[in-house]
């Protein structure tokens, strides 16, 4: 499989170049998910921040404090609104970006860990094979991805 992956927003304007595999993927039903993606679950594919580079276009920042007291930094594209990556206090030196936005049309990567499990909807099904967590999968100080 090719390190080297493209994506972008739902209009275009926004591009990014991942250049190694992934650290970790997540899914995720934590209400912050729920409402970032206006759907049960998020889908986090997360990179060391220096293998993700922006090609162009313009992002808005959205900062806001979880229930953990750490901050959460989404970003999003200013003409059509598409979340496309985000940081995370308890997470230095890595860059979520958003499964969905990958241009390839089949998920070419697998989920390690399903997080915050207790919020998910009773009709979703968890794949076999992935690491289910109610809440966080460790304690808030030392959490390395959640």
């Amino acid at each position: 499989m090719s390190d080297i992956h493209e994506g972008g927003c739902a209009c275009g304007a926004v591009r990014y170049r991942t250049s190694a595999e992934p650290q970790r993927v997540s899914l995720c039903s934590c209400t912050w998910c729920q409402r970032r993606t206006g759907s049960a679950l998020g889908i986090s594919v997360y990179f060391m921040a220096e293998d993700v580079e922006f090609l162009q276009g313009k992002m808005r920042a959205y900062r806001l404090q979880s229930d953990a007291g750490r901050w959460l930094e989404s970003e999003f594209c200013e003409t059509c609104g598409t979340t496309v990556t985000w940081t995370l206090e308890f997470l230095p030196g890595f860059r979520g970006i958003a499964g969905g936005t990958f241009d390839q049309p089949t998920f070419w990567y697998q989920p390690q860990r399903y997080v915050f499990a207790r919020s998910k909807p009773e009709w979703l099904t968890i794949p076999e094979g992935v690491d289910v967590y109610q809440t966080m999968a460790l304690p808030q100080k030392t959490c390395p991805v959640g």
